[in-house]
């Protein structure tokens, strides 16, 4: 098929010149969103993509399985807060999961929150929650339309009212309330424009801890901590178990934290302007999270002088290193990934054994191993417990088990029971197979991939694969389930591949560095090797799909540029990743990426164009920079780009640069017969909070595109 792309305006006097090099930039205009010319650039892109996906004869099929399968009750763990469990919910279809609030866990369920019923879209989403300790209030955060920007209301648990006060310019932050129960700390940004809606792509600064008193405006918000002289700081508050503490955590990037606090206690008329902090930490050298406390003797997990983590103690008013103590060690081969005090002296412990989720129980003070906790290989995707209670919950998923929600309470031992097991009509587990291998990259290291096929799957190499990677951040990817790839599998004939690269935490920060600034490359380098495995090993052959979410679409998009024969297709899209208030992303200008809203902290993992040597290493890989009309009648894989024109965390200006430039670089060269597209979404951001049916809609492009562009055949 021909594809006759929109002409886009190329203004070849857009230059900048880094280190003494000069780099063109001809769409330079894409970065204004809300410039008529953009707008117009996106239509007529959308007018291209949007027909062609719609015109696969399965579309009809095809959404209406994923719909079929996706329609199942999908629960969350329950959480105690005050006198009530909570949990949430999806009844199957609903675009968002509401908040459900039972006297006991045999109790009737009431609906306690329903964000559906704040849009009639879907648009509004939860985010942030957190009740106070008393129970008898509820903080919650709602973005519209996939937006990072947070408005936080308050709702009085015994009326279920909300109280009036809103508060707003809030980003990137938590929640937490002061054991008086009159309020709770917050993060914003006080210079943020007030019409704050996603659009923007301006960098915002002084990002600062306020403290919101329930009942009055957020005008009256007491500033707590801000640091003026480093405005690109992001700053989040917690309170200690005790209540006594207030813990304040800085992060100059995605990686890597300060550490202050405050003593409540010592503030005479309690809250009033801002803390006076003590330092605890004062460099960024490795990533601090707070565990528990007993008096000044704090617990926290770490990786400084541990690269795959480990529980220490500081004493607060003694800090110094030579006084830190052990009380959970770095193990020799598995990353100790969380910790959760439970039961007043008892500690829960995830770790991550070869991509898989173990859980072991301690003793707080010594760190004794108490009890091995076991069940099937998958992943531990939410957990919930509290130092005051004696009772746990935890959910448990793999690529073939939708959810279980264990239960036990250590007031009748270490009896893990089934509390709610999720099931997914019309599928039977049985008749799939996930398998683990490891191959080598190109340096000879191991990388672990997950392999998942139907057992009547015949490795003859003609099968369609879909090969999807990260590779960034310290993120892991552990197992998870997913309807869609079922469809894939099923009704497709298709075959799943999920290798855990470099760049990634499966196997801690060693395994994150190897994939990060100047070893990048080592990443893509992990991919192609999985790629090469699964050919040769004839589970796919040019029928190979390339996918990757959020900061999997740079991956994508760096390695359709440097192997472009190795893959039949492609697809780079925006997704939900995100790991406590981390900001990830989809990034395809590695020289200016840093220049827009939140771009800057992820330095950490690119390095930045502004210094000499980590400019050229961007300068090898950068997908923009790096687009060449292939040698040896080789053509580019069929590509689609999915973005949303709410993203104001990956802004959409580099999906639609990299577009332009496909399109223009491959537009006139005759071998290239395969499409080369993007969709953009309206009123949707980086995937958070995306209600079901825009899931849905996204899910059914993404595989309508694969089938049309492999010409696969749709098996009952």
């Amino acid at each position: 098929m021909i594809f006759k792309y929109p002409s886009a305006r190329r203004d070849e006097t857009a230059v900048d010149e880094y280190h003494g090099v000069k780099i063109q930039d001809p769409y330079r205009w894409l970065e204004d969103p809300d410039s008529e010319e953009t707008k117009e650039f996106v239509r007529l892109q959308n007018k291209v993509a949007i027909p062609y996906l719609e015109s696969c004869e399965i579309r009809e099929k095809l959404i209406d399985r994923i719909t079929d399968l996706w329609n199942y009750p999908k629960f969350g763990c329950p959480f105690k807060e005050g006198k009530y469990y909570y949990y949430f919910m999806n009844s199957g279809l609903q675009n968002q999961s509401i908040l459900y609030q039972q006297e006991t866990l045999e109790g009737e369920p009431e609906v306690f929150l329903d964000p559906n019923e704040l849009s009639k879209d879907g648009l509004v989403s939860m985010s942030i929650y957190e009740f106070s300790e008393d129970g008898e209030y509820l903080a919650y955060g709602l973005n519209e339309s996939g937006s990072d920007w947070t408005k936080i209301k308050v709702k009085q648990v015994a009326t279920k009212e909300d109280l009036p006060e809103v508060l707003y310019k809030v980003k990137f932050s938590d929640i937490a309330w002061t054991h008086d129960n009159k309020g709770f700390f917050y993060s914003r940004y006080p210079e943020a424009d007030s019409a704050v809606d996603g659009h923007e792509t301006t960098v915002q600064k002084n990002h600062s801890v306020y403290y919101h008193k329930i009942g009055t405006e957020q005008s009256e918000d007491i500033i707590c901590a801000k640091f003026p002289e480093h405005p690109y700081w992001l700053t989040g508050a917690s309170v200690s178990n005790c209540g006594r503490y207030a813990i304040l955590g800085v992060q100059e990037t995605c990686k890597n934290n300060k550490v202050f606090y405050c003593d409540l206690e010592k503030l005479p008329n309690g809250i009033t302007g801002p803390l006076p902090l003590t330092t605890i930490i004062d460099n960024f050298e490795a990533e601090y999270r707070y565990v528990d406390n007993d008096g000044s003797l704090f617990t926290i997990h770490t990786d400084k002088n541990a690269p795959l983590y480990r529980l220490i103690t500081i004493d607060f008013e003694n800090p110094d290193e030579a006084n830190w103590k052990v009380i959970i060690p770095e193990d020799s081969k598995n990353v100790l990934d969380w910790a959760l005090c439970i039961d007043k002296d008892k500690l829960l412990v995830g770790y991550i054994d070869d991509v898989k989720s173990v859980l072991s129980l301690h003793e707080l003070k010594t760190g004794k191993k108490l009890h091995d906790f076991t069940f099937d290989v998958g992943n531990v995707t939410g957990h919930s417990g509290k130092k005051k209670l004696s009772e746990v919950f935890f959910r448990f998923v793999s690529f073939l088990t939708p959810g279980i929600i264990y239960h036990f309470d250590l007031k009748n031992g270490f009896d893990l029971g089934e509390f709610r097991k999720i099931a997914v009509p019309d599928f039977d587990a049985s008749k799939f197979v996930t398998t683990q291998v490891f191959y080598n990259s190109k340096d000879g290291t191991k990388v672990p991939m997950f392999i998942v096929h139907s057992k009547d799957f015949k490795k003859d190499g003609t099968a369609p694969a879909l090969l999807y990677g990260y590779g960034g951040f310290s993120i892991s990817l552990l197992p998870a389930f997913s309807v869609s790839r079922l469809v894939f599998m099923r009704h497709l004939g298709g075959v799943l591949a999920i290798p855990n690269i470099r760049g990634g935490g499966e196997y801690g920060e060693r395994w994150h560095s190897e994939g990060k600034v100047l070893n990048k490359q080592n990443v893509f380098d992990d991919f192609h090797a999985a790629a090469e495995y699964l050919i040769k090993n004839k589970y796919t052959c040019a029928k190979l799909t390339i996918s990757g979410a959020s900061n999997g679409g740079l991956l994508v998009g760096a390695c359709i540029n440097q192997r472009p024969e190795l893959y039949g297709c492609a697809i780079a899209q925006v997704g939900p990743w995100c790991r406590e208030k981390l900001l990830i992303t989809y990034v395809l200008d590695m020289l200016r990426f840093h220049k827009f809203t939140i771009g800057y902290a992820w330095k950490c993992d690119f390095g930045s164009s502004d210094d000499e040597e980590q400019f050229h290493y961007l300068l090898k890989y950068s997908p923009l920079h790096n687009i060449r009309v292939p040698k040896n009648d080789i053509q580019y894989p069929a590509t689609l780009l999915l973005t949303g024109d709410h993203d104001d965390r990956v802004v959409p200006l580099h999906s639609l640069k990299f577009i332009a430039e496909l399109q223009h670089k491959l537009s006139n060269y005759k071998k290239q017969k395969k499409s080369l597209l993007i969709r953009v979404d309206v009123q949707s951001g980086h995937g958070g909070g995306k209600p079901t049916n825009k899931v849905i809609e996204e899910l059914t492009d993404f595989y309508c595109f694969i089938f049309k562009t492999l010409n696969l055949k749709y098996h009952k």
